[in-house]
């Protein structure tokens, strides 16, 4: 009977701690919430744009979805040296750094008038969005209550806000001007800025030298089977993801404003699911069984977006469908990989964001690519194929990252 009543006992604290984490945080927590929302509008915000931005500067297809390599390759490399810039700097000064590059870079988006000049902008923007992700994640794990599993679910719901009202802002100001949605972000960045100065503790500076994070760090961390096996599951299955995002706005024929409710609804579905069915799927089925559950049908999904790639109403419903499959594989992925090894959380979503963000720098391009060479079917069906080939590398790797699922249901 003791026992019993001190199981009820733990299950009780349990669930009141997993309340806690998403109720009763610090307003530090909800500021770096809110900045996270704003620095994830940037990744769907060129989404409506992209066909005018492609016709007001007389660019290609693959000439414009350079918008989303230059970022993704920046963001990549940059993603390295994030831990040691963040135990220099203090977490605090980390974020605003990277909140000061972002605006920056988006207001000089807004004045380019040529592509390269717009792609080499959109790479800054890239830079500040590594700073400020990778130090992000530390933060609200950091000083979040209930634990790491709900510190988790709260980012990507940020993530999945940012995604959704970054299109849906995008279209909206983009039917004014394909500029103005870059001026949107720095104006809002700005408010994220002075959020983070008022909210968060300047406690978050590092204590001492010792706490400094070397360069070599992330890359000392995939010795680790199990981390480099994610990261690269997650390079993999991000030529589908931005094959999804940088290309499907040119087989929609809609407008900024028809874009910008598709990759909402695209958007609101990868939130919901983030938050509510991830862990739901998580507990019942394992991080690691359910993660190859979502890639496989995605890549059904893209596979039938490549057959049906004409027929507008297939592509639409794909695209909003998707989003679901995405929001609960993006939480599964990153409570996997703050699992996967024996390291700082920082270091590890750093290696695992160099990795994964490699598949996000080729995948724009190569899907342009794919559509002049061939013709608006291939890019579905190779983004199709990598998602399936990620899979499959999960499955021979599968004794290396099995323990992700015993470590994944704790708090």
């Amino acid at each position: 009977m003791a026992s019993a009543s001190q199981s009820a006992a733990s299950k009780a604290a349990s669930r009141e701690e997993g309340e806690a984490g998403l109720h009763q945080q610090s307003r530090a927590v909800w500021a770096v919430f809110f900045a996270c929302i704003i620095a994830f509008m940037g990744l769907g915000l060129v989404d409506p744009i992209l066909p005018a931005i492609a016709k007001k500067m007389n660019a290609s297809q693959s000439q414009v979805t350079l918008l989303f390599t230059s970022y993704n390759a920046v963001m990549a490399v940059a993603m390295l040296i994030t831990g040691a810039i963040s135990s220099r700097l203090g977490m605090k000064r980390t974020l605003l750094a990277g909140i000061v590059i972002i605006a920056l870079f988006s207001a000089l988006g807004g004045f380019s008038n040529h592509i390269g000049a717009l792609v080499g902008f959109r790479g800054g923007w890239g830079l500040g969005n590594a700073l400020f992700v990778a130090t992000a994640l530390t933060a609200i794990v950091t000083l979040s209550k209930g634990g790491t599993a709900r510190a988790i679910i709260l980012y990507e719901a940020a993530i999945g806000l940012g995604i959704s009202v970054g299109p849906l802002l995008g279209g909206w100001l983009g039917a004014m001007s394909w500029r103005a949605p870059f001026f949107g972000v720095a104006s809002l960045m700005v408010i994220a800025f002075v959020g983070l100065m008022i909210s968060m503790p300047a406690s978050t500076s590092p204590r001492n030298v010792k706490a400094q994070t070397s360069l070599l760090e992330p890359f000392r961390a995939m010795k680790h089977r199990s981390l480099v096996v994610f990261g690269l599951t997650a390079c993999l299955y991000n030529f589908g993801f931005f094959t999804l995002l940088a290309y499907s706005p040119f087989v929609m024929d809609l407008d900024e404003h028809g874009l910008g409710l598709v990759f909402l609804g695209w958007g609101l579905l990868l939130a919901v699911t983030s938050v509510f069915m991830a862990p739901k799927l998580q507990m019942k089925f394992g991080t690691v069984k359910s993660m190859c559950a979502m890639l496989v049908l995605f890549a059904l999904v893209l596979a039938a977006m490549g057959i049906w790639t004409s027929t507008q109403w297939v592509v639409i419903a794909a695209v909003i469908f998707a989003g679901a499959l995405l929001g609960n594989n993006n939480t599964l992925i990153t409570t996997a990989v703050m699992n996967a090894a024996p390291v700082e959380r920082s270091t590890a979503s750093a290696a695992y964001s160099f990795l994964r963000f490699i598949g996000g720098a080729a995948a724009p391009y190569l899907a342009g690519k794919l559509a002049e060479w061939y013709n608006p079917h291939v890019p579905f069906l190779v983004g199709a194929a990598f998602v399936l080939v990620s899979v499959l590398f999960i499955a021979f790797n599968h004794s290396h990252v099995k323990h992700v699922d015993d470590a994944g249901t704790g708090h």
